[in-house]
């Protein structure tokens, strides 16, 4: 039999880097979803506020096993 996986299509944010906004969103999906396997980062987006980088955001999809 093989695998069914589901995706979701997540939006995180972090003041720290686009990799952090990955790790929030697969921590977040992790507290109401069993089995997480991969996330696919389809888009990144910063805030800029003063000419400085405020925030990173990230566009995501995370898929996990169907049980």
């Amino acid at each position: 039999m093989s695998d069914t996986l589901k995706v979701i299509e997540v939006l995180a944010e972090s003041d720290k880097s686009w990799e952090d906004a990955a790790k929030k969103a697969v921590k977040q999906a992790n507290k109401t979803l069993r089995n997480v396997r991969s996330i696919y980062i389809d888009n990144f987006e910063a805030k800029v506020e003063k000419g400085d980088i405020a925030s990173y955001r990230i566009n995501a999809k995370i898929s996990f096993l169907l049980e």
